[in-house]
């Protein structure tokens, strides 16, 4: 075995014992010639990724059908705020990706976000960030699942049971997860994105047509709407911080990189992208609809349209999806087998463990995305309370503890050390103010009779 290969089973720097007492981490014993060549080959395997790839692997992960709930925010917040609030807010995220970056490339070792909050905080970070990365992940697995079972039944006009329609996605998002390796999964990014730029597209055509046929004015405002409360306008506001939450799997798609220091190319790539469909969905959608815009927006097109438009953004919903799925079971999959050639999933034992572990996460999420009626407040909640974190303040965190040099008030770190700051803030202020919005929605909802069911036939609202 090459120096290469070996390495693969040596103990990074800085790795904790997260097992029994006597387990030494990386070390693998009396290893045969052939897990040799299943090791090299599984090194070989997951070290394909260019820049190039990595950008279309992000695109999948961040540009979902969340984009288009960017009308309704404008249509809350108000022109100037909306465009603001997109621009800047991603601009940010494009900065906070980049400390991520910086540190993946500083410690190699690190494989997923638990990784790094484990040079923050030791085991107890490890364990903490693993968990919100484990149940971040998971719901959102769930999300798309519930978006698929809206779908479907737009699409069919309620034409059979919800839960049928949830099974249905379920297994979809299921088999779209199996492909172990995210080389694999950029194959399927390019449909992704023409799918989702297809859906925008028609969209926003179906509203500008439709409002030229009216005659009038849509009645849209620079200005938020009259009589917003602090609740609306926050859940408006984190609809758009949560637009653009692609560092909770950055780690994760970099360790795949063949050159990872190529990475400032993808995430400039993307962070770009995102700004310019998300301020431009947000801003003709809401000009073209008015107040009364739906979310999704794909609603607002019409009957008939917004059929087409869901069937055409049905690969969007599946194949971004998947992917959340797929970056769970690595990170807890890695976890299991971190000493032993089964990790690399290229051996019978591999395969099984890794196609019942997709299968184990995608059901819990089915189950989640079923069994509790507010469920998209959930997802409101757990995204305040832990994309804040991925996004905002534990990269601050990692910039004044890992990547600065010198003291914070240095003149070379007193620009940036202002900047994490700032950003800090902002994750606070997302992590208190969303979490508290989504509360209040919720008990909102159960007050004026909203909540739906558990496990019914009934359609979502």
């Amino acid at each position: 075995m090459d120096k290469k290969s070996e390495k693969m089973f040596e103990s990074p720097p800085g790795a904790v014992d997260m097992g029994s007492s006597t387990e030494v981490v990386g070390q693998v014993s009396d290893i045969s010639g052939f897990e040799k060549q299943k090791a090299a080959l599984g090194s070989a395997h997951f070290n394909r990724l260019g820049w190039k790839r990595l950008t279309v692997v992000l695109i999948v992960e961040a540009i979902a059908l969340g984009s288009l709930s960017m009308p309704a925010a404008f249509a809350t917040l108000g022109m100037v705020a909306g465009v603001i609030l997109s621009i800047g807010l991603g601009l940010i995220a494009i900065y906070t990706s980049y400390v991520v970056g910086q540190v993946k490339l500083k410690f190699p070792e690190v494989e997923h976000y638990a990784d790094a909050g484990r040079l923050i905080m030791g085991k107890f970070g490890y364990e903490l960030i693993g968990a919100m990365f484990v149940l971040q992940l998971t719901f959102l697995v769930g999300s798309h699942c519930l978006t698929g079972t809206i779908a479907f039944l737009n699409i069919t006009n309620n034409g059979a049971c919800s839960l049928v329609f949830g099974v249905v996605s379920a297994i979809i998002l299921l088999l779209l997860a199996i492909p172990p390796s995210f080389a694999e999964v950029a194959i399927l990014g390019y449909i992704d994105f023409v799918s989702i730029m297809a859906a925008i597209f028609i969209t926003i055509i179906a509203t500008g047509v439709q409002r030229t046929d009216l005659g009038v004015s849509s009645g849209w405002s620079a200005w938020p709407e009259e009589g917003l409360t602090f609740t609306k306008a926050f859940i408006a506001i984190t609809n758009i911080v949560f637009a653009y939450s692609f560092a909770i799997c950055q780690f994760s798609f970099m360790d795949e990189m063949h050159t990872p220091k190529h990475f400032v190319k993808s995430i400039w790539s993307l962070g770009l992208i995102e700004i310019v469909i998300y301020t431009l969905t947000g801003a003709l959608i809401y000009v073209f609809v008015g107040h009364d815009v739906k979310s999704p927006s794909l609603l607002s097109a019409g009957p008939l349209v917004s059929k087409v438009a869901f069937g055409i953004a049905l690969p969007v919903i599946f194949i971004s999806g998947s992917i959340n799925g797929t970056v769970v079971g690595r990170y807890i999959h890695g976890r299991m087998y971190r000493d032993s050639v089964t990790r690399f999933i290229n051996t019978t034992k591999g395969w099984v463990t890794w196609i019942v572990l997709i299968s184990v996460i995608t059901i819990i999420a089915w189950v989640i995305a079923e069994a509790i009626p507010f469920f998209s407040d959930l997802l409101a909640i757990s995204s305040a309370l832990f994309v804040s974190g991925f996004t905002f303040y534990f990269p601050a965190v990692f910039w004044f503890m890992l990547i600065k040099q010198g003291k914070w008030y240095a003149k070379e770190n007193l620009g940036k050390s202002i900047l994490n700051g700032l950003v800090f803030i902002i994750g606070m202020v997302v992590l208190v103010g969303g979490t508290y919005a989504s509360i209040v929605d919720i008990i909102d909802g159960y007050t004026q009779g909203k909540v739906r069911g558990a496990f019914t036939c009934a359609p979502f609202e």
